[in-house]
This record gives C-alpha cells, structure tokens and sequence, in this order.
C-alpha cells in the first residue's frame, strides 16, 4: 500500500510577511463592511444623520432599489462649508467630544465612521446649507466625496447625501445582493423604524420617481403606529405605561389574539433607538407566555425611557445592540410593564377578535353601535365561599399539601343550595342597574355542554366554559401564592453535577440572586456545582434540571423565569383538573355567575394554555352572513 505524499504546497513554510500599517483607504473599506451591509444600512445612517440634526422633514429617493442611488434629503441644520471636507474623514464627529459624552450618548450616531465608510465603497456627494448668515458662507455649497471639490449649489437650509453605485469599489460584496423589490423593502422597513420612533418628523420614500411610502407628522404616537404599523394593530392591541425606579416604558402591546407566525411586527426602542436585544426580547416573551399559544410571535411597539449613563449603545457597529448596567432591573421594567397592560380583561373593550371572517371590517377607532337591549333580570346571586365544592368535580382526585390549598374555591362563587338545578322556577329576579351593560352579557343556553351562548349589545357571545372557568382557577391560585415568599427546601442529599465553566462563575456571580428563587447551589469542586435546596413546591422535581435551566437564564439574560414557569405549570395542572368539565348542564345562574367572574379575573380571555376562553360575534358578522343588506 503506497504511501501518501504530501504536496509540495502544503510541506512549504508560508512566507513571512512584514507588518505594516494599512492605507486609510482600506482601513475605510474594512470599516463598511461592518456598518454597511446593503442598502438598508446606508439608508439607516444617513436617517440618523437628518435626525441628530434637527430635521422634520426627511425625503428618501432609491434606484434599482438603493444600489445605484440613495439620496436623503432633510431641513435641518446643515453643515458649514468649512465642515464638509471634515463630515468625509474617519473618525469625524460632532456628536461627541470627551469620555463622558460618550457614556451618556443621546444622539442616533456618534461613531463618525459610517459617512467616510460610504465614500470608500460608493460615489458619494454633500449638498448643504445653514441658516446661518454671520459665516459669510449662507449659500449652499456641494462636496464631490472622491475628488474634493467643493462648489456652490442652490438649495434650502438642510442637507442632502447622495451615494451613487454602492459597492462599485468592492464589487464582490455586490453579488451578495438581493433582487432590487428586496433591497427595496429593506430600506423601507429602516424608515419604518425611524418613523416609529419619532412621530413629529415627516418621512416619504420614492422608488424610481414614484412615491411609494409617506408618513406625515403625526399629532400623537399612536397615530403613527396606526399609519407605519397599521390601524388593526392599534385596534388590536393595548397601551402600556409603566414606571419602575428609573425605567420608564411606554407603547403598545398587541393582544395575544394578534400574535403572528413571524416577528416581524415586533418594535424596541431604547431612549429613541431601534435595538434588538436579548434581555428585552426575553422580558416580553416571559410577560405573553402564559397568554400565548405554542410559538406563536406577539406584535409589540414598545420604548423604554433610562438615564443614558446606564446602557451602553457602544458595543455594535451599527448601534443596533445594546447592554444595560442593570438588566435585571430592565427586564423586571419591561416584563412588568406588558403584564399588567394584558392582565385587564378586554370582554366591553372591543379589542377582541370577531369570530365570523365574512363580516365587514369596521373602521378603526369606531366601536360598532350597539344594537338596543331591553332591560333583562337577572336571579340574585350571592358571592360567597362554598366549602363543599372544593376544587370542583375533582376535589377528591387532587388532594393538596397545605402550601397548595385554597382558602376554598368555589365553582362559579355562588352557594350551591340557591343554584336550582333546573331553569323551570327561577329564583326572584333582580333588574340590571340602569346605565351598566355587562361586557359579556347575559347568558341564553348552553351548546353541546361545552359552550355558553350569551347576548351584549354588540351582539352573540360565544365562550369555552371549561377554559374560561380554568383561567379564572388559575388565577386565584397564582393570587394566594404571590402573597408569600419562595419557599425552600433543603435536600438531604445535595445533588450533585457537572459544570461548565460558564455555569460555575454564574452561579458565584448570582449568589445573592438564587435565594430568592427557592434555590442553593454552590461548588462542590471547581468543576462540579451542587444543589442543596430547592423551592418547596417543585421539590418533586429534578434539582439538576432545575438548576441547569435557571443558571442558563441567569447568564444570558440576567433574570430568571425557570422556578416561576415550573410553579405555573403545576397551578395550571391544578387549574385543569379543578375546572368545570365538558358535558355539564349548568342553569342560568350558573353560567351568569361565570361570564361575571370572567369579566373581574385578570387575563380571562385566554386560558392557561393560550387558547381564547370567548369570542364576539357581532350583528354586523349575522347581517354578513344572512347577506342582510345587500
């Protein structure tokens, strides 16, 4: 058998070769590959450029999709012409001039690199002028980016950057490119994020001479969702507003009826910045994960307020990551702050999907008219503990430790010897107050022991009695647990694992942390962690498993839903067994005191698993469907 030979090339010593210093040419170069990936990306600096300088108008104008021309035209400042040669160095900046200005940033770009990496790959030109007349320089003046000649031009106060043949000079990065309608869309959805972010500013696009996107100033950030993002989400979604120490988040969280199989509705801002970032996004999916169903995507634009000094833009080139000093603290804000906006029960609201699809849209921000409702009375009922009824039907099927148990936990809270069995003598009726309409309405039958029937005045609702009464177990459930701190128990034996070195320091970084989440975990070797004690309700569980997931939490995101998450699975189990089953005849009162526990128990729209608990079917869907009208 022979034997193989290596190859002359590869037995030969590579050649040394010196160091030297790279030409500023290719230094420009190699810094636009990382802040200019396509078009979008020089769209997305030249917009921060007309921002930071005041700008409330700014005109985007693409060819063949951004490739063999971007021009962004604004009215703000402008640049003095003894500044233009300057605005094409590396480096060159007026956003920022120390340390400390660099720390508490609130510009969109500081870096001054993106405008001389453009010029090194592109045909690049700066038409500008100021309102300043004591210069002696008030007309307005052109730069030619590769030769250098400056020369006046007419035009307004403002700026304009035009970048002609983008990556002629590197001309493999060209082939990389997508079709011209993809790159198109790209650099729409940069202005889209821009437009977001700053409702005063007007911002329009063309497209080969034509006009294909605008949006005027806005008079209130939620007309501007509704023109960037579109009026069913603002009809889909609810505000939020919330304050925790010094982090202040706002916007609009769309219901979990309005999650989408994609993310692309998804929108963070931080201090006026579009970011993507993992705390953030691992805040908000731990706020809709015990509302949304399977891996569904929920739709979100949301802005988070925080002192400058404590996040830092400067860790990506293109600014669109960030870190935080605190994530702890950003990611309780920010789970919080979607909680409690998603945890008011929208039965009244509006915002809940009609059922039928052939109905008419309504217009937005229109509630449809209700239809007239005669007065209807409705048998009393008396909202007190019952005792006997437990858990409901399977009270002796789940018998539960002291930490588990209820105070008592009645099916629909009315005493079970005043809910006659039939509906053939109702008790003695009393009137509905005047001026207050139930959002859910009054019950009218039961469907196949599986569904209630009711009518409000925007029409037939139709609810799930068994999800709707195991949300509403659910959540007083979580209520009597919330009360009392995270329970401990220590094992007899500590269980023991092997670490990576990445889980090792985090659970030493994370000490003080572990604690408050029931758990004790410390090194039992420099490459083995140990479990001592884990919280009292999941003490049935694997400590190992437990202890592996929270510390890959704790190290990437800074917080820890893992022991929170295991506790809702086993109220959820409880929840599930406890609820009222399908096939069971309710009367009257009966479902009535459901639909009204539905409309005072948070979250109550969906159930535990992220299924809708009820639908609305409005008069205008029936005219649909019988062609009323037409």
């Amino acid at each position: 058998m022979s034997a193989v030979l290596p190859s002359p090339a590869a037995s030969a010593a590579p050649s040394r070769r010196p160091i030297r210093e790279l030409p500023d040419e290719l230094i420009s170069q190699i810094a636009a590959g990382e802040v200019v990936e396509r078009p979008a990306s020089v769209v997305r600096e030249l917009v921060d450029n007309a921002l930071d300088a005041g700008a409330r108008q700014v005109t985007v104008r693409l060819l063949a999709g951004g490739v063999r021309l971007i021009s962004v035209e604004d009215d703000g400042q402008g640049i003095p012409a003894a500044e233009l040669p300057v605005a094409l160095r590396r480096h060159a900046t007026s956003k920022i001039a120390s340390l400390h200005e660099l720390e508490t940033v609130g510009t969109m770009g500081f870096r001054g690199e993106a405008l001389a990496a453009i010029n090194s790959i592109a045909e690049l030109s700066l038409h500008s002028r100021t309102a300043d007349t004591q210069g002696g320089d008030a007309g307005a003046w052109s730069l030619d980016g590769r030769s250098g000649e400056l020369r006046p031009v007419a035009r307004a106060v403002g700026t304009t950057v035009e970048v002609r043949e983008l990556f002629f000079a590197t001309p493999a990065r060209r082939k990389f490119l997508k079709t011209d309608a993809t790159e198109l869309a790209h650099c729409l959805e940069a202005v889209r994020r821009h437009a977001l972010a700053r409702p005063e500013v007007g911002f329009a696009v063309w497209h080969e001479g034509k006009l294909v996107e605008q949006w005027r100033p806005a008079a209130s950030p939620e007309a501007r969702l509704a023109d960037a993002i579109g009026e069913d989400f603002v009809a889909r979604s609810v505000a939020v507003d919330h304050r925790m120490g010094a982090v202040r988040v706002t916007g609009r969280a769309g219901i979990p009826d309005a999650a989408r199989s994609r993310g692309d509705q998804q929108f963070f801002y931080v201090n006026g910045r579009f970011v993507r970032d993992k705390v953030l996004s691992h805040a908000v999916r731990s706020a809709y994960e015990d509302v949304l169903h399977g891996q569904r995507q929920p739709v979100y634009a949301l802005y988070l307020e925080i002192d400058p000094a404590r996040v830092d833009v400067n860790v990506h080139p293109t600014k669109i990551e960030v870190r935080f000093r605190d994530g702890r603290e950003v990611h309780q804000a920010v789970r919080h702050a979607i909680e409690n906006a998603l945890a008011a029960p929208r039965a009244g609201h509006g915002v809940n999907a009609p059922l039928a699809e052939a109905a008419t849209p309504l217009p937005a921000f229109q509630a449809p008219e209700p239809a007239p409702v005669r007065p209807w009375p409705q048998s009393a009922m008396h909202f007190v503990a019952n005792e006997r009824l437990g858990f409901g039907d399977s009270a002796a099927m789940w018998p539960t430790r002291a930490y588990e148990r209820p105070a008592a936990i009645p099916l629909f809270d009315a005493p079970s010897s005043s809910l006659p069995r039939t509906v053939a003598e109702p008790a003695k009726p009393e009137p509905q107050p005047e001026g207050e309409a139930w959002p859910l309405g009054r019950a009218l039958a039961q469907l196949q022991g599986i569904y209630i029937l009711a009518e409000n005045a925007q029409g037939l609702v139709i609810v799930d009695m068994h999800a709707a009464h195991e949300r509403i177990v659910y959540e007083r459930l979580k209520t009597q647990l919330e009360g009392a701190s995270i329970g401990s128990q220590p094992l007899l034996i500590p269980a023991t694992f092997a670490a990576t070195p990445q889980e090792v320091a985090t659970a030493e970084a994370c000490a003080a942390v572990l604690p408050s989440l029931g758990l004790e975990i410390t090194p039992f070797s420099p490459k083995t962690l140990a479990v001592r004690a884990v919280p009292s309700t999941l003490a049935d569980g694997d400590p190992v498993e437990l202890a592996r997931g929270v510390l890959a939490e704790l190290a990437q995101h800074d917080a820890s839903t893992v022991v929170q998450r295991a506790q809702n699975e086993l109220l959820g189990t409880m929840a599930c067994h406890g609820a009222v089953r399908a096939n069971r005849k309710l009367t009257l009162d009966e479902m009535n005191a459901l639909l009204r526990q539905m409309e005072a128990t948070e979250r109550s729209d969906q159930c535990n698993h992220g299924r809708p608990t009820w639908r609305q079917v409005t008069l205008r869907d029936l005219d649909a469907l019988f062609l009323r009208g037409r």
